[in-house]
């Protein structure tokens, strides 16, 4: 990683500017932990019997904003990107996968999920989840997104330093 270029998030603000600042933060946490590598070593995998890499924690991601955006507020039959049936680990193996591939799946899904949490008229906006065949709020799906990354950037830190022996953010 060559700097942190992060906009951290507001310390005082609403609920929804808090959720939107720190699921933006953890966004582009996840960009920079992949900065500055090759395919390749977005590729490398953590101890096996494991199959997880950088890239593919980019590509999951890709397919947590198309799950629960996408699907619960858009398009609940939306087809994921990597699998035909839902399987979210499908996404992991990122073995023939490039930077370009993944990095356009995930932006363009981040992106639509900006655009739905910007075109809402409040947290309260109920969509339809698929997988649990029921309503959830639009503030539940930031939450959860939120802890999707959290959990997932703390992978992403044991990866890259993996690679180059960085650690940090």
């Amino acid at each position: 990683m060559t700097s942190d270029n992060r906009t951290g998030p507001p310390t005082v603000g609403s609920e929804r500017d808090m959720l939107r600042a720190f699921l933006d933060y953890h966004r582009a946490t996840l960009a920079m932990k992949c900065e500055g590598l090759t395919d390749e070593e977005l590729r490398q995998q953590s101890m096996p019997p494991s199959t997880l890499s950088l890239l593919g924690l980019v590509r999951h991601m890709a397919e947590v904003e198309r799950a629960w955006f996408r699907r619960v507020f858009d398009d609940n039959d939306a087809p994921m990107v990597w699998s035909d049936t839902t399987d979210f680990q499908a996404a992991y193996d990122a073995s023939r996968s490039t930077r370009d591939e993944a990095f356009t799946a995930w932006e363009a899904e981040a992106g639509n999920s900006r655009r739905v949490e910007r075109e809402a008229e409040s947290l309260d906006m109920t969509g339809y989840q698929p997988r649990w065949g029921e309503e959830v709020s639009l503030r539940m799906v930031m939450v959860h997104v939120l802890l999707e990354y959290g959990r997932h950037n703390g992978h992403a830190d044991f990866l890259r330093e993996g690679v180059d022996g960085s650690v940090g953010a």
